[in-house]
């Protein structure tokens, strides 16, 4: 699982729960400079050299051929992962893909997550305060400045590059993914398909594991007689 910006993994902690109990071995990287990875590294990586990060990681660990689960602006991390590796992916889950290449001006994304934030639960909040305290304002704007740049094309390049199936999901209040976006994310991927679940916002694998789970478990056994039993 990949995780956004300025955050750990701990908020992928509830989704990573309900597959473990569906009996999915799940694994959820801090990546570098981020929270408890912070001093992983000097200076603020940009995109391509996080994904090289992360295949380093992926390779000491021995993982193998994965199912590749990234929210918001991990979702870029893991489009340049796969691109780049495509025998170490087997299917992919982006959930709420940020940032929109459409909108993307400063003030325009932080109005986005300002007007999501009232929709996410308070323990989210409260864990996502701590996190960005911990990884420290400039590192939080120099990510963001990368992501811009990555947004603005590569990103959209990578996408029609990655072979392997890929779900495209949001929350249906994702104020920071808007539909439209998601919905062309997934056009572009060769393979890629869009789903929605009601009534959640960006943060949806936090606010609605076990729907989330479904969705995840559901996509990744098709074909192979699996059946997705987890409760919400």
């Amino acid at each position: 699982m990949v995780h956004g910006l300025g955050l750990s993994g701990r908020y992928f902690t509830p989704l990573a729960r309900s597959l473990a109990a569906a009996g999915r071995t799940v694994l959820v990287p801090d990546l570098p400079g981020n929270v408890r990875s912070r001093r992983a590294v000097r200076r603020t990586l940009d995109v391509d050299a996080t994904a090289q990060a992360l295949l380093r990681w992926h390779t000491a660990a021995a993982i193998g051929p994965c199912v590749l689960v990234a929210n918001s602006v991990g979702c870029q991390v893991a489009a340049a992962f796969a691109a780049e590796n495509p025998h170490l992916v087997r299917r992919m889950v982006f959930i709420g893909p940020a940032l929109d290449a459409t909108r993307l001006s400063p003030a325009r994304q932080l109005l986005r997550l300002l007007a999501d934030a009232p929709q996410e639960p308070p323990s989210l909040l409260a864990l996502a305060a701590a996190d960005y305290l911990i990884t420290g304002a400039a590192r939080f704007l120099t990510e963001f400045h990368h992501a811009r740049q990555d947004a603005a094309g590569p990103f959209m390049a990578r996408l029609r590059r990655i072979e392997v199936p890929t779900l495209v999901t949001r929350g249906a209040n994702d104020r920071v993914a808007p539909r439209p976006w998601a919905e062309r994310v997934a056009a572009e991927l060769p393979r890629g398909r869009f789903a929605e679940v009601p009534g959640a916002a960006h943060a949806v694998h936090f606010s609605r594991p076990g729907r989330t789970a479904r969705q995840i478990l559901g996509f990744a056994g098709e074909g192979t007689g699996a059946r997705p039993l987890v409760a919400e």
